[in-house]
């Protein structure tokens, strides 16, 4: 019996180290936020961003082992209102770098959702390789009752596991559902359903550990991408963001230029628009090399060329699709590119 026993064990250490092989291997890099966040009681709102590691969020899912090999790093531990461009520059190279192994599958970052959709269009437009790199965030803190980022975290890494999964860009993955990096926005300040794809809907759904895609993003990523980060970058253009609203004067516009911008996009109003004192003062500044973009704070739609405003006599640079925050994600790196205006509305049409 005893000998029985012995070749069992061995039988079975063997059919799950097979599995284990099978297995994905799923790198993790944590940059904190809510989904690392610990609240002083479990029912109150009040909580502090960053406050677990990337080992502790993954030990919090123990099924995690059964879909994939894990290994974690901490990349940086913030809330995600405190995202810059050092961390990045870090998070892009080092992408970068782990995809190029053989040995690893894919990426699941874990962040706030702040500015969760400017990280990701950020790595849409730098990751060069078409493996899968997911996003994953959550709404309440890890001690909250009803915490969402551990099924999100659970559900981010069976879809960087799904073969279908590859070559679609940089994936957002929460509250059941997959967005496109482009395509994502937050909607809701608190509300665990904040992400949505107002223009064109989502990339699929996650129900347990089926996977279902819907439809294929247009817009270039990843590998078809212009944009790369190289060894040696230390940091990004400067391009300020300015909100339109009624009575918009210049003095925010002049004092974005003095402080260095190299570029402005303008939260226009309606279909990007503002006042004709701003349009003024940006059809100055442009002659002067400064790049105006002009996007919509509506929160959907697109901003075309020369409606109510003549962008090829100005010199200005219609958006599209792209909201204020990811348009100053694009511009920066068309500005790293020393792309001419031309140059930059193509961008702006093809990504």
């Amino acid at each position: 019996m005893k000998t029985f026993k012995q070749v069992l064990f061995v039988i079975s250490f063997i059919l799950f180290s097979t599995l284990l092989i099978g297995q994905n291997n799923i790198y993790v890099l944590a940059t904190g936020g809510t989904i690392a966040g610990a609240q002083g009681d479990a029912d109150k709102p009040g909580y502090k961003a960053g406050s677990f590691s990337v080992d502790d969020l993954i030990s919090a899912v123990p099924k995690l082992k059964d879909i994939a090999n894990l290994k974690g790093e901490q990349v940086a531990n913030i809330g995600s209102q405190d995202m810059n461009d050092e961390v990045w520059l870090k998070l892009g190279k080092r992408i970068n770098e782990l995809l190029a192994q053989d040995d690893i599958d894919g990426i699941v970052i874990t962040h706030g959702t702040d500015t969760y959709e400017e990280t990701a269009y950020y790595l849409n437009l730098v990751v060069d390789s078409d493996k899968p790199v997911v996003m994953v965030a959550s709404m309440r803190p890890a001690t909250a009752i009803s915490a969402d980022g551990p099924m999100n975290l659970f559900m981010g890494v069976v879809v960087a596991t799904h073969k279908e999964a590859y070559g679609k860009g940089v994936l957002c993955v929460m509250n059941d559902e997959i967005h496109y990096a482009a395509e994502i926005t937050k909607t809701m300040t608190v509300n665990p359903a904040t992400m949505k794809s107002p223009n064109r809907g989502l990339a699929g759904k996650v129900d347990a550990q089926i996977v279902r895609w819907f439809s294929p993003t247009v817009k270039r990523h990843t590998v078809n991408s212009e944009f790369r980060i190289a060894k040696d970058l230390m940091g990004l253009p400067q391009v300020e963001i300015i909100y339109a609203h009624a009575n918009m004067k210049a003095n925010m516009i002049d004092a974005a230029v003095k402080s260095g911008a190299k570029g402005i996009v303008i939260a226009g109003v309606g279909d990007g628009n503002m006042t004709a004192i701003a349009v003024d003062a940006l059809a100055i500044h442009a002659k002067n090399g400064i790049v105006v973009v002009r996007s919509s704070h509506v929160g959907m739609g697109a901003v075309k060329r020369n409606i109510e405003v003549d962008d090829d006599k100005l010199g200005f640079v219609a958006a599209m699709e792209l909201n204020p925050s990811k348009a100053r994600v694009l511009l920066q790196q068309a500005l790293l590119n020393k792309a001419d205006v031309k140059e930059i509305q193509r961008m702006f049409m093809e990504y």
